[in-house]
């Protein structure tokens, strides 16, 4: 009764883990991003990734997080505490050589050089085909050099650059690339460069750091 027990508690353990991870793509969460991210609290790995702000800064998604920290907390001492009455009873001996055994073979065989060039074309191919951008950090995306920076440079109100335009500001040779203009709730990015500039702007731009800090002093 007591691995039935076990198994019957994982099946719960799965079920939490795909209710929540719905919820969160019902939040605007990719659903590969969430599930990686729900397990990740569930167990208490603390793996900490870029993504990981995506729930700390959403109020629903932090309380779901509380709530997958503790149940995993409590779920793993279940765990402990059904297998530690397994072995009271009986310790299991030639089962879990069986186990071992099988785990042996298992790592044998994966580290046969055919099995590791069959896995490696493989697993290089489902990268290729499922590779997005978007799960990148910004520095791999744009492949930025040591002095490249995405940085926001504000507009304020006795700014001189106020009335003028990216391209009055910034010459073709400074290496500087404006990416859009934000204007309230507003992205302008068709005509951006085009665009007079009005107090409270934001340009968020990429490019050689030193070259906008020296463009943009006054700012």
């Amino acid at each position: 009764m007591g691995i039935l027990f076990i198994f019957i508690y994982l099946f719960i353990v799965f079920t939490v883990i795909e209710i929540n991870t719905s919820i969160f793509v019902a939040t605007g969460l990719e659903r590969k991003v969430a599930r990686f991210q729900v397990i990740s609290m569930l167990t208490g790995t603390g793996f900490t990734t870029g993504e990981s702000e995506l729930i700390i800064d959403h109020p629903v998604r932090r309380r779901l997080g509380a709530f997958l920290i503790l149940f995993g907390a409590f779920s793993l001492a279940v765990i402990i505490s059904a297998i530690s009455k397994i072995l009271e009873d009986e310790f299991y001996t030639m089962e879990i050589a069986y186990v071992a055994g099988g785990l042996l073979v298992l790592l044998l065989i994966l580290r046969a050089p055919l099995v590791q060039h069959l896995m490696s074309g493989k697993l290089k191919s489902e990268l290729k085909e499922n590779y997005e951008l978007a799960d990148l950090p910004i520095s791999d995306v744009l492949v930025m050099e040591e002095d490249d920076e995405v940085r926001e440079i504000a507009i304020n109100e006795d700014s001189r650059f106020a009335d003028m335009t990216f391209d009055d500001i910034v010459d073709m040779e400074d290496d500087i690339i404006l990416l859009f203009i934000k204007r309230g709730e507003i992205n302008i990015r068709n005509k951006a460069h085009e665009t007079k500039l009005e107090p409270g702007d934001k340009l968020v731009l990429y490019g050689n750091n030193p070259k906008i800090e020296e463009k943009f002093k006054d700012a």
